[in-house]
């Protein structure tokens, strides 16, 4: 099911390159956003939003750009300020969680109560663990885990159940391994849980691998494996998992922004417009390779249906690997 999420982003990305070049024209779209990010800072969430600023900004695309940091419940803390206040001017970040949450019943709503504005990158999972650690190869951490799965803590930014921790059951599952004994450590947001790995509270994290690859650059962690279906070139030393002893292990996680429930179809075409505009410029490619991140542009109507796709699918998954 995941090699059709990628597939569908590669396509999708091929698109936008010609519509973004086509649209581009150097004018102010938007004057302002007001990003709301429903984690704390350093995660992917925060990292999403920041850069995306950045990128609208610098480039001129938006007029200025505002951060607010949430924390809460899983994401529905952010989800429920935004429903309440109802500002046309904000833009929550969120991504493939907002899905696995909402079928969890970490919170009341779904994607249904927000307007869908476009999904606008993806981001490969990896599998990490701190530079020092005696698991040096995906094929140790394997064989650590089949022969004792409580000795391997995991951590992850979501909670329980939730995405960060779905790729490692995924991970084990396809390597033959149980994936019901994954002793799963829930962080809020990937920054904490990168903390967690660089103090030594837990063995392993999974989590972004744009989140991963700035600290693996500098030497502090090192990864064992990404879940694209090829070697990326920002990592061309790095196995897939699917090399590295997880056959079939492919995942990519979408991240995207949604405005409030009573948004103007005027006000969500201008952001539509400028996040479609974004991409053809130098400010965002800076932002894109710096970040590791795969492109990809799912607007409004094409959004919801992509939702509801991988509602459908990922909760069949999840269902397999009883987290539903």
């Amino acid at each position: 099911m995941f090699k059709k999420f990628t597939a569908a982003f590669a396509a999708t990305s091929l698109m936008l390159g010609a519509a973004g070049v086509a649209l581009a024209d150097g004018h102010k779209v938007v004057d302002e956003i007001k990003f709301l990010i429903p984690g704390g800072a350093g995660g992917g969430w925060d990292g999403t939003a920041r850069g995306t600023g950045e990128a609208l900004t610098k480039s001129g695309i938006a007029g200025g750009a505002t951060y607010e940091n949430m924390s809460g419940g899983g994401g529905g803390k952010a989800i429920a300020h935004i429903i309440e206040t109802n500002d046309e001017n904000t833009l929550m970040v969120n991504s493939t969680p907002i899905v696995i949450r909402s079928l969890q019943g970490v919170f009341p709503q779904s994607f249904r109560d927000l307007t869908p504005i476009a999904g606008t990158i993806g981001d490969y999972g990896a599998m990490v663990v701190h530079k020092d650690s005696s698991i040096e190869t995906m094929q140790a951490l394997l064989a650590t885990y089949a022969n004792d799965p409580s000795s391997i803590a995991i951590g992850g930014g979501s909670v329980a159940g939730g995405m960060d921790h779905l790729i490692a059951a995924l991970v084990m599952k396809n390597a033959g391994a149980n994936p019901v004994e994954v002793k799963y450590i829930p962080y809020d947001a990937g920054g904490k849980a990168m903390a967690g790995l660089l103090s030594g509270e837990i063995a392993a994290l999974t989590t972004g691998f744009g989140e991963a690859a700035e600290l693996a650059r500098q030497g502090e962690v090192n990864i064992l494996c990404v879940t694209a279906p090829e070697r990326l070139p920002t990592a061309p030393d790095t196995p897939t998992c699917a090399e590295a002893g997880s056959p079939g292990t492919e995942f990519v996680n979408w991240r995207g922004f949604f405005g409030a429930p009573g948004m103007s179809d005027e006000k969500k075409a201008q952001f539509v417009k400028a996040l479609n505009e974004m991409y053809s410029t130098d400010e965002w490619a800076t932002v894109r390779d710096r970040n590791g991140w795969v492109e990809i542009f799912n607007a409004d109507a094409d959004f919801i249906t992509f939702l509801e796709g991988q509602e459908e699918e990922i909760g069949s998954l999840m269902r397999e690997l009883g987290f539903l």
